[in-house]
């Protein structure tokens, strides 16, 4: 079983990817090539570097490390160990619902890690999340799957065509994963990033949602407003840009009314459409 693996980050005090407080660790590399993605630095499995030169302070200090955040450095080859280090700092706040979220970049890339990593905090009474693209052969994410507490999986586009258009990828293999996630009795959050220009239409968004009212496991679906967070990360990588528009409070409620009324739980950003609806 693999030892090491490349991290992009690992943050602590995290209250956004999981339930209660949590530990995220950041695996560098993912096999889709999303055009919203708002963590592209996780993309390559390579170490990195993301320049940005307004930050420059010209000190002449580059190669020895950069002070003034001109250069940022993004990867390291981390041990187990190495990992679990970090995670135990953060574990007398984790109480009954926080611990441990597995993220990206694709947890699923680097499994054997995953697993291993996923062991060593089972082994201490430390409960494990995962956020992934399920994009992986079945063979290969189910042992990592039934060991988790929690399952958070993205099935971004329902249009086949328009999915491998924006990530690179087909989704039948997604949906396939999804189905079989109820064997292993995993609870299961799905979502989807909400992109105009993409899939911000109650077809597409309804369509999500029939398939998701047959998943056994299914804790809710949750609709997440495309952001520009990647933007800035990604012209620091040199990478081409896709800019897209931020969905309205009203696109996103419509889009959350179509799904509730297939008659499955619906969650906006975290939120619940009910509680949704009051903050209008």
């Amino acid at each position: 079983m693999k030892r090491t693996a490349m991290i992009a980050d690992i943050q602590r005090s995290s209250v956004h990817d999981g339930p209660g407080f949590r530990t995220t660790v950041f695996f560098k590399g993912c096999q889709m090539r999303c055009a919203w993605c708002h963590n592209p630095e996780t993309i390559s499995f390579q170490r990195q570097i993301l320049r940005y030169p307004e930050k420059c302070i010209g000190c002449g200090y580059c190669e020895e490390g950069c002070f003034s955040g001109a250069q940022v450095v993004c990867g390291r080859e981390m041990s187990v160990e190495d990992v679990f280090a970090q995670i135990e700092e953060d574990r007398p706040y984790y109480g009954e619902e926080g611990g441990v979220t597995l993220s990206g970049g694709e947890p699923l890339c680097q499994a054997q890690f995953a697993l291993a990593l996923i062991e060593r905090c089972r082994g201490e009474g430390i409960g494990c999340a995962m956020e992934s693209n399920l994009s992986v052969d079945w063979e290969v994410a189910r042992p990592v799957v039934e060991r988790l507490s929690l399952l958070m999986a993205d099935l971004k586009v329902w249009d086949e065509a328009l999915h491998c258009r924006y990530t690179g990828l087909g989704n039948r293999l997604v949906c396939e994963n999804l189905v079989r996630t109820q064997e292993t009795g995993v609870p299961l959050i799905l979502r989807t990033p909400v992109v105009p220009g993409v899939n911000a239409t109650n077809k597409e968004i309804g369509e999500i949602a029939a398939f998701a009212r047959g998943l056994s496991n299914l804790r809710y679906y949750e609709l997440l407003s495309y952001h520009p967070l990647g933007l800035d990360k990604a012209r620091a990588l040199g990478r081409e840009i896709c800019e897209f528009d931020r969905p309205t409070r009203e696109t996103m409620l419509s889009l959350a009314e179509t799904a509730q009324a297939i008659g499955i739980p619906v969650v906006i950003n975290g939120v619940r459409l009910e509680a949704f609806r009051k903050e209008g």
